[in-house]
């Protein structure tokens, strides 16, 4: 009992200390930093920002609600982080949840670590914290990764040894970025798991995406189920292609050609091929001028 009374006696001197504006802090090296800097502080909420930087943009309502009454009924038992801005002014690094809470039952205080950071530490430090949360969805990692590597310069090796995670997992996170952005709603809104987001990465077609997506929604395929539809799709494009190339009787020599002409011209040209190896290679126009501009091409620029 009496550690307790002591770390809130100490809470209630920092408290007052961070309100005397002849001795504000706002570098590690100014004074009664030490005292300031990783403590624990009482800190009005008034005073305190939400962060900009902050990736999460969802917080479940319902959620919110059950952890206000837990706070209301034990308290804030893990303090926020936040950094200094100013006098008496302060912005969330990490803890936004509680702070809503808190304010949701109207207290009027709450415990923080103050931190002392520029606008990039603090990028880093709220991204690599919320990447660590069980509950964000994998659209919202992919983001805070994809910012990290924007904003912050750090490559997936760097990110790999921020957050504790391989370097494959978090490529396989940024992959999920190249979902259209339908899916990428859906994946935030419960309907797709990652493993899903994953199998439907493969596919380049945006259209196809979507439509395997309304098929694994409408059928409420597993993980499973949608890497073999995944894969039956793939082999038969290439069974599609396969014959295509089958039908196409025009001679290899002629096929590498049309694009040639096609480059040269700036059209394009169309090359039929008879049976006896005869043919005739149509070259389009649109305008007079265009005209002439492919007659002096054939005339060697002249």
């Amino acid at each position: 009992m009496a550690k307790a009374t002591k770390k809130q006696a100490l809470g209630r001197g920092l408290s007052a200390l961070l309100k005397d504006p002849e001795n504000d802090i706002s570098s590690v090296s100014d004074k009664n930093a030490d005292q300031v800097v990783g403590n624990i502080v009482e800190l009005s909420i008034e005073t305190i920002e939400v962060n900009p930087f902050q990736p999460r943009t969802n917080f479940n309502e319902e959620s919110l609600r059950e952890l206000a009454s837990s706070i209301k009924e034990l308290g804030v038992i893990q303090p926020i982080t936040v950094r200094k801005l100013g006098f008496e002014k302060y912005q969330l690094v990490s803890g936004e949840r509680r702070y809503r809470a808190s304010k949701l039952i109207g207290l009027e205080t709450i415990p923080a670590y103050v931190r002392i950071a520029n606008d990039q530490e603090s990028l880093e430090m709220a991204l690599v914290e919320n990447i660590q949360r069980a509950d964000l969805d994998p659209i919202e990692i992919a983001l805070s990764y994809q910012r990290l590597i924007d904003e912050i310069s750090l490559t997936q090796e760097q990110m790999s040894q921020r957050v504790g995670k391989k370097r494959s997992t978090i490529a396989n996170y940024l992959r999920l970025l190249k979902l259209d952005p339908i899916i990428q709603t859906g994946m935030r809104d419960g309907f797709l798991s990652m493993g899903h987001g994953r199998a439907l990465v493969n596919i380049e077609k945006t259209k196809d995406q979507l439509d395997i997506y309304k098929t694994i929604v409408s059928k409420s395929l597993s993980v499973r189920d949608t890497e073999a539809l995944v894969k039956k799709y793939k082999e038969d494009k290439t069974t599609e292609a396969s014959s295509t190339e089958e039908k196409d009787e025009t001679p290899k020599f002629v096929r590498k050609g049309i694009r040639d002409f096609s480059e040269y011209f700036g059209q394009n040209v169309d090359v039929k091929v008879g049976k006896n190896g005869k043919g005739k290679i149509t070259i389009p126009f649109n305008s007079e001028a265009d005209f002439t501009r492919i007659k002096k091409l054939l005339k060697g620029g002249k």
